[in-house]
């Protein structure tokens, strides 16, 4: 990839995420943190219409780069994760 990585902050509604082995996962449905405190908790991921939401923590993202989210999980390891962020409270 040439492009150069960028900031969490960064990342836009619609963006593309991957897997670890380059497969397509889906799109940013929300990004998931404080930005005034540059806290990133994680993302949504949208997989269609007719699919729910995923959450993967912000632990699980290995690259950023403008319009692409790349995780260090397989697919089997996100279709594992839960649909909602943890709760704060």
């Amino acid at each position: 990839m040439n492009a150069d990585p960028v900031a969490w902050v960064m990342i836009e509604h619609g963006w593309s995420v991957f897997d670890r082995d380059g497969g397509e996962l889906g799109k940013i449905a929300e990004v998931v943190g404080d930005s005034e405190s540059d806290i990133f908790n994680g993302l949504m991921v949208s997989h269609g219409l007719l699919s729910r939401d995923t959450y993967v923590p912000s632990e699980r993202v290995a690259s950023i780069f403008e319009g692409r989210v790349e995780l260090d999980l397989d697919a089997a390891a996100v279709d594992a994760l839960e649909d909602e962020p943890p709760s704060s409270g």
